[in-house]
């Protein structure tokens, strides 16, 4: 199931199946074509949880997370959870959390194709010179949730 909803930050797509959360949608991203569109109890704990944290109130999200790619992309998903808010790392922190410090454009890749960010935290990560780069929501949001993140650190 898919679902749309306006937020703070735009208008957000949640999709989930067999009761975990798949992907998560941004107004520039090709959506496909042939999902069933509707809201369910766990889209609609997803969106609480995510107005919660666009809010200020929420720090850390409890949801099952369900993201599809290689085995290397979901150790690199996995480390990206453990990049705690309002902190940031660089990709080459997580290559080596990975296991393979030479695997810096591996990382970018892994996390570029991140099919559930903000909920999987890749906004997180940032060049190894501390400049933002790369975000499918466009470095505009990535700063602005990196801000609200440091705002409200210690919530």
């Amino acid at each position: 199931m898919l679902f749309f909803r306006e937020t703070s930050i735009g208008r957000i797509g949640i999709e989930d199946t067999d009761d975990s959360i798949v992907s998560v949608y941004f107004e520039t991203d090709d959506v496909p074509k042939d999902v069933e569109l509707g809201e369910t109890p766990l889209i609609r704990e997803a969106f609480d949880q995510l107005e919660s944290y666009l809010a200020g109130s929420l720090t850390e999200f409890s949801l099952p997370l369900r993201p599809e790619g290689t085995p290397f992309m979901k150790d690199v998903w996995r480390k990206l959870c453990e990049v705690p808010y309002g902190l940031t790392a660089s990709y080459q922190d997580i290559a080596i959390a990975v296991g393979n410090p030479r695997a810096v454009r591996a990382v970018g890749q892994a996390n570029n194709r991140n099919p559930i960010p903000i909920f999987i935290p890749c906004h997180r990560i940032i060049g190894k010179s501390g400049k933002l780069v790369g975000y499918g929501g466009g470095l505009a949001l990535k700063k602005k949730l990196l801000e609200l993140e440091k705002r409200n650190e210690g919530v």
